[in-house]
């Protein structure tokens, strides 16, 4: 795949989450959940709620193992503290990871600015609060996340036999986090759609930025 193939997928699938963030909020918006709040894409989304239903276990479980991504993010800033300290300049850490802390910040900043500025609302109450639904946030974390330590293992780890291991593992976490997350009940179909579009295009971005400015390795 070519750098700039990269970075135009990156750019389109952003481009896609903000066309796709416009359309939630003028197309077939209604007053829907237990929240009763406005929610675009109305049929769509009453329609896939009833469904799969609320399951609050499923949500329970897919919360806790969301602290996965958040350790693996602290994994690879111990990575680049260690390799400050040791190499004693700022310029001498790997330009993979120093494009990855910049990278991480900013899917945080992402995450922020849609819970201080909600597109809608959950579909149901989460302990008596309405809380920001669009984007899935752990949805976001989880696709943002786990595709770097992917790409950062195959850069890094030799052994083939490991590095399909590792593939096969976060492919499957990621597609069972993703899945339980739309089927607990706690979002709407959109606020899936969402986080998918802007995990991509945040990701293909920071690959590129990487193949294109830096060494894999």
């Amino acid at each position: 795949m070519s750098k700039k193939s990269v970075f135009c997928k990156g750019i389109c699938l952003l481009g896609a989450f903000g066309i796709w963030t416009v359309l939630i909020q003028r197309i077939d918006v209604r007053i829907l959940g237990e929240t009763q709040t406005q929610v675009g894409f109305a049929a769509l989304n009453s329609w896939f709620h009833a469904l799969t239903g609320v399951h609050m276990t499923l949500y329970t479980i897919t919360d806790w193992l969301g602290l996965i991504p958040v350790c693996v993010c602290m994994g690879f800033g111990g990575l680049g503290l260690y390799q400050l300290i040791r190499r004693k300049s700022l310029r001498k850490v790997d330009f993979d990871i120093l494009i990855l802390g910049i990278y991480y910040v900013i899917v945080i900043l992402g995450y922020l600015i849609f819970e201080m500025i909600p597109v809608n609302y959950r579909p149901v109450l989460i302990e008596g609060v309405a809380e920001a639904s669009y984007p899935s946030s752990t949805t976001l974390l989880v696709l943002s996340v786990m595709p770097t330590l992917d790409f950062q293992m195959q850069c890094r780890i030799r052994k083939e036999t490991l590095k399909r291991v590792i593939h096969i593992l976060t492919v499957l976490f990621s597609v069972f986090m993703m899945t339980g997350r739309m089927i607990c009940g706690v979002h709407w179909l959109t606020d899936i759609v969402g986080a998918l579009f802007l995990s991509g295009g945040l990701f293909w971005l920071y690959q590129g930025a990487v193949l294109y400015f830096g060494k894999e390795t």
